[in-house]
């Protein structure tokens, strides 16, 4: 019995994890978004997969932005980041 907990204690994070529907982003993609936005004169800083939209947080003109891309890397939205 005390296995059967502890196994079931271990594998609850990792359950987490996956139920929250974010994913890592691919390099392969990563690196398409990141050229995508620097062609848009952005200098990217990292890019997270966030419910069902990748987001990318960059500097552009001395300014913080949040850049939401759709899964055809569409740019759907941007907002400035205070």
């Amino acid at each position: 019995m005390k296995r059967s907990a502890i196994a079931l204690a271990l594998l609850l994070p990792a359950t987490a994890v996956f139920a929250s529907g974010d994913a890592a982003v691919s390099a392969d993609v990563e690196a398409q978004i990141t050229a995508l936005l620097t062609a848009e004169g952005y200098e990217v800083r990292s890019i997270e997969m966030e419910d069902g939209q990748y987001e990318a947080y960059a500097m552009r003109d001395g300014a913080r932005f949040e850049i939401y891309l759709d899964d055809s890397l569409t740019i759907v939205r941007v907002a400035e980041d205070d």
